[in-house]
């Protein structure tokens, strides 16, 4: 009986045991917590993490127009860019160079390659991951396909070609077109009622026509003219190296000259620039031409690029950049296009 009396006492001592020892493990996690224990630790461990994952998400979210706020994007990864010997080309190559190292890239630099064929060949070996190309330039002379007029058909066949024949892909060309053109003084032009090729055909006759030597022979020169318009038959031609073209024209030693839709002369000696109205000339778009390796190792380089594009608008704009170098400011590609860049919200 006493011992049957005992064992609610001892439950009740039992009970009264347990509360104090739950009530002291509240005070001990309480208190190590607010001296820097487990929680601290946790704390720090969050601290730790939050450097590696802020850019990472950062990049994510950023669009590329925003290329210099995020450095780490590109983690250090060396790519190689590479460009023709041409001013817009080492201008492109160098909007190229600083988008990327704005996104925290290390870039080597292959600048100056000396045609197409060297460029692309540069590309297929890994010499180089990318450059800027132009789509009617792939389609000719790198395919070997006939000329075609529609801008997205060209661009259509280049990408799915390079992709199947040479693992190297397409970014998005910009809407500026670099053609083959013809040029004359606006006083000349205006003087004889010249706004188009087909008027030009019809006054050839009259004027002294300057360009490379190669103009007058190939079937994309003055025979190709004369196939598709008829006429071009001029007073004289006048083999001219590139250098001395646009100073015959302003002399007055020739009437016309052969161009580039996107010269810098064009625009900082506001020359009148011939309508091509029958589209003998295919679009010259340009674009990034890239390794598809690279670009699977490192998928930002599409966004960051992809954003330069619709920069580019016209070839008026091209030209005024291109003539900043040429022209007699004479300034260095890389701070032209550095000051694109930023005045167009693509770098900070």
């Amino acid at each position: 009986m006493q011992n049957k009396g005992s064992w609610p006492r001892i439950l009740g001592l039992l009970l009264v045991l347990a509360f104090i020892i739950t009530a002291c493990g509240q005070t001990t996690t309480t208190t190590d917590g607010a001296t820097g224990g487990t929680a601290t630790s946790q704390t720090s461990t969050t601290t730790e993490q939050s450097p590696a994952a802020s850019p990472a998400g950062s990049a994510a979210a950023s669009p590329a127009g925003s290329a210099a706020a995020s450095p780490a994007a590109g983690g250090g990864t060396t790519i190689k860019v590479g460009s023709k010997n041409f001013t817009e080309q080492f201008l492109l190559g160098e909007m190229y160079k600083q988008l990327l190292e704005a996104n925290g890239f290390t870039v080597e630099e292959n600048f100056g390659l000396a045609s197409e064929a060297v460029a692309h060949e540069a590309l297929k070996n890994g010499e180089i991951d990318l450059y800027p190309e132009y789509t009617s330039t792939g389609l000719q002379a790198i395919l070997k396909l006939p000329a075609q007029k529609d801008r997205q058909a060209i661009f259509n066949t280049v990408k799915s070609e390079y992709e199947k024949q040479f693992q190297i892909t397409w970014l998005d060309p910009s809407p500026f077109e670099n053609n083959q053109a013809l040029a004359m003084t606006k006083a000349r032009a205006d003087e004889l009622g010249i706004k188009t090729y087909s008027d030009l055909s019809q006054k050839a006759s009259e004027l002294i026509l300057g360009g490379p030597a190669e103009f007058f022979e190939r079937e994309d020169g003055v025979k190709g003219l004369q196939g598709a318009y008829g006429g071009f038959q001029f007073k004289d031609n006048k083999q001219l190296d590139p250098s001395l073209r646009y100073g015959a024209l302003t002399n007055g030693e020739i009437d016309v000259v052969v161009a580039f839709s996107t010269d810098g002369e064009i625009g900082g000696l506001d020359l009148a620039l011939l309508e091509d109205d029958k589209q003998f000339y295919p679009p010259y778009q340009v674009a990034p031409v890239i390794r598809q390796d690279t670009l699977s190792a490192n998928p930002q380089i599409a966004e960051i690029l992809n954003a330069l594009a619709p920069k580019l608008a016209d070839a008026k704009t091209m030209a005024n950049l291109n003539y900043a170098v040429d022209g007699p400011d004479k300034k260095e590609p890389a701070d032209v296009a550095k000051q694109f860049l930023t005045e167009q919200g693509l770098l900070k």
